[in-house]
């Protein structure tokens, strides 16, 4: 008799994932020759950078580096990333204890819960989230302790709430800004907050940094590391998928705190033998010579957000424009409210033929909104408005 899953101890405290909803109704869609405008997943579309790609082809065909890498990073690889906080934070890192090379940001976020939290220890963590934020959490054994995220000033009212409670002492503080999905943005005020309620109450600070380089209008994002004494509780996340349209290679890194380093590090020790080599050849090369292409990604992104907001208003969806991230996050049309986001999304794929995240894949809280990845170009962004502008028109099904 086959073993339900669902009898594994960890996979029995994840819930079905609804993305898997969307993406089979997309396949089915192209499987009968229809045009979907694919806006669910956040998915790079543009290529890496040559110079990246012909240094990884030349370093691939050197069988030294076919052999097992180090497990926290090949040296030149740690050191390019602490020049790079250096130059664009005025932040000191030290490449030997304070930065560790990971295959991806959720490797890094994964394992380092799994290194820090022990059974029953409370993460707080804004909601909605990024899937991992919340469930990397229960597989780490650790109590996922959710605030709204409805804005800067009320999640930190929330957190300072919280911290009043006899009854919740939060061990960690997960956090993320630019944020997914809402798309929420943040000062280096907000950070000096943060940092300096974790240090009064002894909380340990995770900050997921996947969309550093992704501000718009001005905006540049800032590092936690920026904060002075940041480091004595807390680390940062960071990440080439998106800066460098680099998210098929996995390359992520852990920065800060030395005792949080050491953790991740010696949990990974165990689990991998770091990163294909000439893939961190590569990435050096990225965080070297390419901080231009960077720049393009960020203008590219820019240029797509005014696309698409600028088509929702047209037809007829109010949408605010966001700061940061490569996402709009946007409050269901009222006529369609009472739909529930899942629901909508898959209206949205049937008569819109455009694809996007439903609000309830991130959380309880993202319930009523969807999400928009600006993953396809400026004429396929107008093509999917028409698309809505007709949808929104002809209102909700008939029940």
């Amino acid at each position: 008799m086959p073993v339900d899953s669902d009898q594994f101890y960890r996979i029995s405290k994840l819930p079905p994932y609804v993305f898997a909803v969307i993406n089979e109704l997309k396949a089915k869609a192209r499987a009968a020759q229809l045009d979907v405008v694919d806006m669910g997943m956040g998915n790079p579309d543009g290529p890496s950078p040559r110079p990246v790609v012909n240094k990884v082809i030349e370093a691939i065909r050197n069988p030294r580096n076919h052999r097992y890498s180090m497990s926290k990073g090949i040296p030149n690889l740690r050191q390019e990333i602490v020049n790079r906080y250096r130059k664009n934070y005025g932040v000191e890192l030290d490449p030997e204890v304070e930065a560790i090379a990971t295959i991806g940001a959720k490797d890094a976020l994964a394992h380092l819960l799994f290194a820090i939290v022990g059974p029953g220890d409370v993460v707080v963590s804004p909601n909605p989230a990024y899937p991992i934020h919340q469930y990397g959490v229960l597989m780490a054994e650790g109590k996922a302790w959710l605030l709204p995220m409805d804005s800067p000033e009320g999640f930190l009212g929330a957190l300072e709430d919280l911290y009043k409670s006899p009854n919740v002492t939060p061990r960690v503080l997960l956090i993320s800004f630019p944020h997914n999905p809402t798309t929420t943005c943040v000062d280096l005020e907000f950070m000096k907050r943060i940092v300096a309620l974790a240090k009064q109450h002894n909380t340990l600070v995770i900050h997921d940094f996947a969309y550093a380089d992704l501000g718009f209008d001005g905006y540049k994002p800032p590092s936690i590391l920026e904060v002075e004494g940041a480091k004595d509780i807390a680390v940062e996340i960071y990440s080439m998928s998106k800066s460098f349209n680099m998210a098929g290679w996995r390359i992520g890194f852990c920065l800060g705190n030395r005792k949080m380093i050491a953790a991740l590090a010696r949990i990974k020790s165990y689990l991998d033998y770091g990163i294909f080599q000439p893939l961190q050849i590569g990435a050096i090369i990225a965080l070297r010579e390419c901080a231009d292409e960077t720049e393009k990604i960020r203008s590219t992104y820019e240029r797509r957000r005014d696309v698409l907001i600028t088509g929702l208003h047209h037809a007829g969806w109010d949408v605010p424009k966001p700061k940061g991230s490569m996402f709009v996050w946007a409050r269901i049309p009222e006529p369609f409210d009472k739909m529930g986001s899942l629901e909508f999304a898959k209206l949205m794929i049937s008569k819109s033929l455009c694809a996007v995240s439903p609000g309830i894949g991130f959380g309880p809280l993202g319930e009523g909104y969807v999400r928009f990845s600006l993953i396809e170009n400026e004429h396929r962004t107008r093509q999917a408005t028409r698309m809505i502008k007709q949808m929104l028109k002809d209102g909700p099904p008939k029940a």
